[in-house]
């Protein structure tokens, strides 16, 4: 992956590169990884996280998921693309031209619904979707490089925690919009007007707190050293690396697990949190399902980071821990999808206040789903992290498996459009998951390395 003649200045970390006095008020300063990586994380609050609220109402908010599942289609096929080729952009241009870039693309898809609102035509979101795949991956890649390479090495799982928990509150604030926007129109089939102007306003936010995320040459860690010193490069040198990706091994053994990351959504937006429950539920729900991955994050990245001093003994831990968690969550799964198929739908829709006891138990799946994916994707992001630690080659790191994983989800979307059995789509998005782990242990194994706890007395 780093070859000889990639145009890059080695890592400053912990003793790399000039000696700077640690820092007053460490925490809070503007250029310090706290901040930025809190930061970041309300970018992807006021962005993603409320593009995963739409898509979590099923359908993007209306009766008919056909034109949200060609859009989310054309999302992640361009997002595969330019998933890949994000590392590259970011380290031609920096964070701040390619967040903003990307953070401007949500906003219009936003507003493709607001216009099938009344027209009802899917060209102008199928549009609008293939322009924010190519936003989101360079968004996603930048955020990648921000949140692993940031912190200090031995807190990535601490910090990506902290990234997650603020991202999917904008996925818990979100679910709130609909829902209470919604609430007295219990028969309604699709969301109003000002659901989407709403989540128009909070995604133009995210594209100005993006102007705020400082270089890696600009952020200094609590004990002085920069995060690394990164000589931005040339689209033919990102190009040659990005390729090199493929033959990587590393890369390789994480294909299945960014495959799998975003292939169970449009199973679980559409055919769980869709079919099952009523307009104004769905939003309800989507505040409990990204709830629960504030609290999957958090749990995740504290057996991450202090379950045992080892690193890699941390890392085989916490694959361990999603393993048990996830094979208990998709056998709930299977139990649940028993009693309905698209042959088969429920009468009566459920609803939060009117269903009594019946409600309890889809409810309590579909938020631990959002637990699951929280914990399976922030353990992927700390092995990410744990395998290098300049921004430079994190970036494309994070980019390749944004890349794949946009593959995944973009063939999922298309499944659930082709009204593929459910019982089947479930057993996929299973197996999928399951594979993943054994190669993850091979990763840990082979290519994490355990660190001396030098820096065991830096505080968060």
């Amino acid at each position: 992956m780093n070859g000889n003649n990639e145009e890059k200045i080695p890592v400053e970390n912990h003793g790399g590169g000039e000696d700077i006095k640690p820092p007053e008020n460490k925490k809070w300063r503007f250029n310090s990884p706290f901040v930025q990586v809190s930061l970041m994380g309300f970018v992807c609050f006021c962005c993603p996280g409320m593009f995963n609220a739409l898509s979590g109402m099923g359908g993007g908010g209306q009766v008919d998921p056909t034109a949200a599942n060609n859009a989310n289609t054309a999302v992640y096929s361009a997002f595969t693309v330019f998933g890949l080729l994000g590392g590259g952009f970011y380290n031609v241009l920096g964070p701040r031209l390619t967040l903003a870039a990307g953070c401007s693309t949500y906003v219009l898809y936003a507003g493709s619904f607001l216009y099938y609102n009344h027209h009802h035509h899917q060209a102008f979101a199928i549009v609008a979707g293939a322009l924010l795949g190519c936003g989101a991956g360079l968004l996603w890649a930048g955020e990648g490089a921000v949140m692993t390479s940031y912190p200090p090495p031995h807190r990535k799982g601490t910090y990506i925690a902290l990234f997650w928990s603020i991202f999917n509150l904008g996925g818990v604030i979100g679910g709130l919009i609909p829902f209470i926007l919604n609430y007295h129109r219990s028969s309604a089939a699709s969301v109003n007007d000002s659901t989407y102007i709403a989540f128009m306003c909070f995604m133009f936010a995210g594209v100005l707190l993006s102007f705020g995320i400082l270089p890696a040459t600009s952020v200094i860690r609590n004990d002085g050293s920069r995060c690394s010193a990164v000589k931005y490069s040339r689209p033919s040198t990102e190009a040659a690396a990005v390729l090199r990706l493929f033959l990587d091994r590393k890369m390789l053994l994480i294909v299945p697990a960014a495959w799998a990351s975003n292939f169970f959504y449009s199973y679980q937006f559409n055919n769980v949190n869709g079919l099952l429950f009523n307009l104004r539920t769905r939003g309800f729900n989507n505040v409990f399902y990204w709830g629960a991955q504030m609290a999957g994050s958090i749990a995740i990245g504290y057996v991450m980071d202090f379950s045992f001093k080892s690193r890699r003994a941390r890392g085989f831990a916490g694959i361990s821990l999603v393993a048990v968690i996830g094979t208990i969550i998709w056998a709930g799964g299977l139990a649940n999808q028993h009693g309905y198929s698209l042959n088969n739908l429920p009468e009566k829709k459920l609803d939060f206040k009117d269903s009594g006891i019946e409600f309890a138990g889809p409810f309590v799946l579909y938020m631990s789903y959002g637990l699951l994916d929280a914990m399976y994707q922030s353990m992927v992001y700390w092995l990410i992290g744990a395998l290098a630690d300049d921004s430079q080659t994190l970036s494309r790191y994070s980019g390749f498996y944004k890349g794949v994983q946009s593959a995944g989800a973009a063939v999922a979307w298309q499944v659930d459009t082709r009204k593929v059995p459910l019982m089947s789509q479930l057993i996929v998005n299973w197996s999928l998951t399951t594979v993943s782990y054994p190669l993850l242990v091979l990763l840990v194994h082979f290519y994490v390395k355990n660190d001396n706890d030098d820096d065991s007395n830096d505080k968060v």
